[in-house]
């Protein structure tokens, strides 16, 4: 992403420029604040516009949960990602930020790597939320008279296409895009081409996964693998159905923002699918069918 805007927050002036100097290299456009109240200033200020608050939760007055919780609330600003930096990292403290919508974590003190890569982490996300919202936008009432569809996929660019066509039927699709495309996704990764979730780690903290992805399915025995998506519409709901060709995993750890994930760069998307997008979310089986259900006229 060019031209990333990045807000720091930290009543430390030490900790601003250990950041600053961590993350000055990597052609972020970096503004400090030394406290919540400035930093909210500046969060509101008509003229400025951020894609990214590293965010440090202990501070004096207006701290980071306080801050948090007004960004979240704020309809500007409520899709802006946050990174809570912090030396309460205690279970139930994770868990108290993950409920606010800080979805991404650093442990003080960190690693220049751990730094950079959970930032990288959360401007995918970022950068991956707008393209979905843009080819949402393209396809809006485009399915309004479908009762029912069978599609396949194989590659992520077809996954993010099929998640924003498919999510026009609802009546929040900039919602729904999100969850299907997380589960459309990990049809493909995780189920078809079989990628752990510890792979996936390693691959976004060096900035190779979709390479990874791009060579394992140009790989003779991935070329056939095809991922399934079933939607059908009852009378209060529709019915979104994924099938991949995988052995499945362990779901059941995933249907939660757990903490100890809250550090990893990834390891959020079926969780944050079924808080989000879905009135119900269930895998079926050994975990390669997941079916989600959204209500007609909105969660």
């Amino acid at each position: 992403m060019s031209n990333v805007r990045i807000l720091v927050v930290d009543d430390e002036p030490f900790n601003l420029d250990i950041i600053g100097e961590y993350l000055e290299d990597a052609g972020y456009a970096l503004e400090m604040a030394n406290s919540g109240e400035e930093a909210w200033e500046r969060l509101r200020a008509p003229d400025k516009a951020f894609d990214l608050v590293v965010l440090d939760r202990m501070m004096p007055g207006v701290d980071g949960m306080e801050l948090l919780r007004r960004i979240k609330a704020d309809g500007r600003l409520g899709d802006t990602p946050v990174i809570m930096q912090t030396a309460a990292a205690s279970p139930d403290q994770v868990r108290e930020g993950l409920a606010a919508g800080a979805y991404y974590y650093l442990t003080k003190p960190f690693e220049p790597d751990s730094l950079q890569s959970i930032v990288r982490a959360a401007l995918d996300d970022l950068q991956h939320r707008r393209a979905l919202t843009e080819r949402l936008n393209a396809h809006v009432d485009a399915l309004r008279t479908m009762d029912s569809g069978h599609f396949s996929f194989r590659t992520l660019e077809e996954a993010q296409a099929l998640a924003a066509l498919v999510a026009s039927l609802c009546d929040e699709p900039e919602i729904v895009v999100l969850g299907l495309s997380e589960l459309l996704i990990n049809a493909v990764e995780h189920g078809n081409l079989g990628i752990s979730f510890a792979e996936k780690s390693r691959l976004r903290e060096e900035g190779g996964w979709e390479q990874e992805v791009a060579r394992r399915l140009a790989l003779p025995e991935y070329a056939e693998q095809r991922a399934e998506l079933t939607v059908s519409s009852a009378p209060d709901e529709w019915i979104f159905t994924v099938q991949d060709t995988g052995k499945g995993f362990d779901w059941q750890n995933y249907l939660e923002l757990a903490p100890e994930r809250a550090f990893a760069p990834n390891g959020r998307g079926i969780a944050l699918a079924r808080q989000l997008a879905f009135e119900r979310l269930e895998y079926l089986g050994c975990g390669n069918c997941v079916r989600g259900v959204v209500a007609k006229g909105g969660r």
